[in-house]
């Protein structure tokens, strides 16, 4: 099976044959036409998935796809109980916070008002039974301890009223501050839990980042891929190039940006590109020292790009005949 060592390899060969090539036209003779021999070369999209799984293709080798459109799908169905479940939890702490902000339900502070009121309403009656017991003790009809055990209750009274009060505007304040900031860093983690499982769902289908051509499958739909391993390679037009390898003597004349023009075995027309990248690089070159003679040896290698709708008609390790300038 092809991976990617075997595709960035073939432009690679093509480039050291036709150097050589190169070089020995350089050494003997200037092509009367002033062309020089390329080749073309493709620059792939390698497709992978972070997450491993059994795959299956949406495409084939060969075709044509727009940006956005599906590559390939891994099977997902961890990942998506994962999704699931981290979505129940995020949802259950979600309804526990909002049960903590809204304190009591209104039965309970109905019941809590209901007993406030019994409450107020014992503790009137206990005042008018301490008044009675008053001017029955100063007439010194009762004793001091019958008046002494209603004022106990009428105090009792008051005290069950303020306990009665402050619990009900408790239940009605809901949750206490940290009770409640505990209960939202809880919400904010599980959230973040069931974030990164959509993410991991998400990442067992693959989209094209870019249209291109699908230049190969590397898998097989029902073979297992490993995390991070290509499975379709992609050329998008604008990827494709050509390259030459221009003799020491004419780079001075060569810019960025200088038009070109290629022609191809079978085709009339030529292209027409520009100078995208020259090599400060010189290939195969003696170690140190650079006489006259040999300086006629070097060559450097020049790039040379087109529009994507002219690019689309080269293939990559194409031979190609270059002519600077129009």
């Amino acid at each position: 099976m092809p991976d990617r060592s075997e595709h960035c390899s073939i432009g690679r060969l093509l480039g050291i044959v036709l150097t050589g090539t190169l070089l020995l036209v350089a050494g003997c003779s200037r092509d009367p036409a002033g062309e020089l021999q390329g080749y073309a070369e493709g620059e792939f999209v390698y497709v992978s998935a972070p997450l491993p799984g059994t795959v299956t293709l949406q495409v084939v080798k060969g075709a044509r796809v727009k940006q956005g459109e599906p590559l390939f799908a891994l099977e997902s169905v961890a990942e998506m109980t994962a999704r699931d479940e981290a979505g129940r939890r995020a949802a259950q702490a979600r309804a526990a916070l909002q049960d903590l902000r809204k304190g009591l339900r209104p039965t309970e502070l109905a019941a809590l008002q209901a007993r406030l009121q019994e409450a107020r309403a014992a503790m009137v009656l206990a005042e008018g039974e301490l008044d009675r017991q008053e001017q029955l003790f100063r007439s010194g009809m009762v004793s001091a301890q019958d008046h002494d055990r209603a004022k106990s209750a009428r105090d009792q009274q008051r005290q069950q009223v303020v306990r009665l009060a402050a619990e009900l505007q408790t239940g009605r304040l809901g949750g206490r501050s940290d009770l409640v900031a505990a209960a939202e860093a809880n919400v904010r983690a599980l959230e973040a839990v069931l974030a990164r499982a959509e993410w991991e769902l998400s990442q067992k289908s693959k989209q094209a980042p870019v249209a291109g051509l699908v230049y190969d499958t590397l898998f097989r739909s029902g073979e297992y891929v490993t995390a991070g391993r290509p499975v379709v390679a992609l050329l998008p037009p604008e990827n494709i190039k050509v390259r030459v390898f221009v003799p020491e003597g004419q780079l001075a004349s060569i810019h960025p940006g200088d038009p070109v023009e290629v022609s191809v075995d079978g085709v009339k027309e030529s292209f027409s590109g520009r100078v995208s990248y020259i090599s400060p690089r010189a290939e195969y070159t003696p170690p140190v020292i650079y006489s006259r003679e040999s300086r006629a040896k070097l060559v450097f290698m020049v790039e040379a790009t087109f529009l994507p709708e002219v690019a689309v008609r080269l293939n990559p390790g194409q031979p190609v005949s270059l002519r600077f300038g129009k």
